[in-house]
């Protein structure tokens, strides 16, 4: 069955990194779109980065030039490499697959979701 399990969640300090990992398994992982949502207590879920079949990628304006997504098809993951970590990026993160769409920050346009991960940006 298809399954996404994120991992690589944890506490950091204002200005420090985490990179989230999300492994994929039951589908093929070349196929489809990947998006990377957030959610904080109290807000809705938000999109943050996208990464298409092909490569393309998509930010939200709140984490440009911070975060990074990449994905490795061989491995079967999609990564969110985060930098410069502020007090407004702590939220649970799950990662989505996405079939198709026209909007990519969409979460009606992904079919499967992890279960997410808590990042917690703290001093």
């Amino acid at each position: 069955q298809v399954q996404l399990v994120e991992s690589g969640g944890g506490l950091v300090q204002p200005g420090g990194s985490l990179r989230l990992s999300c492994a994929a398994s039951g589908f093929s992982l070349n196929y489809y779109a990947i998006g990377w949502f957030r959610q904080a207590p109290g807000k809705e879920r938000e999109g943050v980065s996208c990464i298409t079949r092909v490569g393309s990628t998509y930010y939200a304006d709140s984490v440009k030039g911070r975060f990074t997504i990449s994905r490795d098809n061989a491995k079967m993951s999609v990564y969110l490499q985060m930098n410069s970590l502020k007090p407004e990026d702590t939220a649970v993160y799950y990662c989505a697959r996405r079939p198709y769409g026209s909007s990519w920050s969409r979460p009606s346009e992904y079919d499967y979701w992890g279960q997410g991960t808590q990042v917690t940006v703290s001093s």
